[in-house]
């Protein structure tokens, strides 16, 4: 199940949302152009769980800057293109109900506290995290709540065949956090430390779903007017 688009207008234009979009694909970029090589690129800015509990690693910059670094690298076509398509989807909207400088707090907020729920869930990996799926969880959190009954485009697959089902976000959303709730359990019990981390997406959707209402910037009452 791959959503695509949603049927959901905006009233204001996305700044932030292209803004993000092209500063994740222009960093990936970076990195594949780069001398020393992506897998390099990625131990020396990724947001490493060790190194974030200790405030301390090997790495050239201060420990709290590679929360920001890392949600702006990726490590490969399918991992950008699938957070940015989600970006996408999702993002323009809850920019529109946030208006765009809250909009941007928090997404990089968002992104920080989902550096470290996966730090905390597993604080001795040294295993570098990369990626916006983090702060992209959020959107997901903060539109399930915000636009719950919204139609969101969707591919379906039955074996060869493949549909486009309009379906509410709730379920859509839904079914991914659940997905991810399961796959960070089923982490744990395996005792896996790289791979997907899951821990930030669940963190990351979970600030989302709860706080965006704390985001929302209040409504301007009607003046009375005296004749």
């Amino acid at each position: 199940m791959i959503p695509f688009k949603d049927d959901n207008p905006t009233e204001t234009f996305p700044f932030v949302t292209i803004l993000l979009i092209v500063l994740n694909i222009l960093v990936f970029l970076i990195e594949l152009g780069h001398p020393a090589g992506m897998e390099r690129i990625i131990f020396s800015y990724g947001a490493v769980p060790h190194y974030l509990v200790q405030l301390k690693g090997p790495q050239p910059i201060p420990q709290p800057l590679t929360v920001f670094t890392s949600m702006f690298m990726h490590g490969g076509f399918v991992h950008i293109a699938g957070n940015m398509l989600y970006l996408w989807i999702f993002g323009n909207n809850v920019e529109d109900r946030l208006g765009h400088i809250r909009f941007l707090v928090f997404y990089l907020l968002s992104g920080t506290v989902a550096a470290y729920a996966q730090a905390l869930s597993a604080p001795s990996s040294r295993v570098p995290m990369v990626g916006a799926s983090g702060a992209v969880a959020s959107i997901l959190g903060a539109y399930l709540l915000l636009y719950p009954h919204a139609k969101v485009h969707t591919l379906i697959f039955f074996g060869f065949f493949i549909d486009i089902v309009a379906l509410p976000a709730a379920l859509v959303i839904g079914l991914w956090g659940i997905l991810q709730v399961l796959n960070g359990l089923l982490s744990k019990g395996a005792g896996v430390q790289g791979g997907v981390a899951w821990f930030a997406h669940i963190g990351g959707f979970f600030f989302g779903l709860l706080t965006i209402k704390l985001w929302l910037p209040r409504r301007r009452r009607p003046r009375v007017r005296w004749r």
